[in-house]
């Protein structure tokens, strides 16, 4: 059974206590669903000719309801321990310098604006040493598969809805990256890149 994490996020500039906990309660929403998906796949799986269809849409949601999940952990662990700016001498800021000179904020903020729902991440391709930015318009397709998430903006309405309204995007991203503590993002790149 998955255990719901809970997250210490301060007060945020621009992104409400109210919307923070709507957020946080759909992503315990995502764990509670795939812990009872997993339930029924056991149950149905002991008849699976006469559950067949129901097997098939439970894997189906599997994948969405897991990457929910974990999606909103790497999303709310972001903003714990409040808004700190990158240090461009750390060695994720000296990569991300080195890979998209000073246009990397516009250009996240760009895939982040793509109209419709979904995430806009950066992961790093430990092999190639580089990195991939993506949209998933679908929480569980679109991805780079194996390459680890550095950096989860969720852009589906539900996290920017409550505050700014169904044309509220662009304002929400720019809250959210003056409340992004980036030295969760420097973390992560470092337990990467050693790799």
């Amino acid at each position: 059974m998955y255990q719901e994490k809970k997250f210490s996020i301060p007060a945020l500039e621009g992104i409400s206590q109210k919307s923070v906990d709507e957020h946080l309660s759909l992503y315990a929403g995502y764990v509670k669903n795939f812990n009872a998906i997993g339930d029924k796949l056991v149950e149905y799986a002991q008849d699976s000719e006469k559950h067949a269809h129901a097997l098939s849409e439970l894997m189906r949601r599997k994948s969405f309801e897991f990457d929910g999940m974990r999606l909103h952990e790497l999303y709310f662990s972001q903003f714990e321990g409040g808004a700190k700016a990158l240090n461009p001498d750390s060695v994720f800021g000296k990569a991300l310098q080195a890979a998209y000179h000073e246009y990397f904020l516009p250009y996240f903020t760009s895939i982040g604006n793509m109209r419709g729902p979904g995430w806009a991440m950066l992961y790093y391709d430990p092999v190639q040493k580089e990195f991939q930015a993506g949209f998933a318009g679908e929480q569980h397709q679109g991805h780079f598969v194996t390459l680890p998430v550095i950096l989860a903006l969720d852009v589906w309405e539900h996290a920017y809805l409550l505050d700014y309204g169904a044309t509220g995007k662009a304002k929400y991203i720019d809250a959210f990256f003056k409340n992004l503590n980036w030295s969760v993002l420097e973390a992560r790149f470092d337990t990467i890149a050693q790799q």
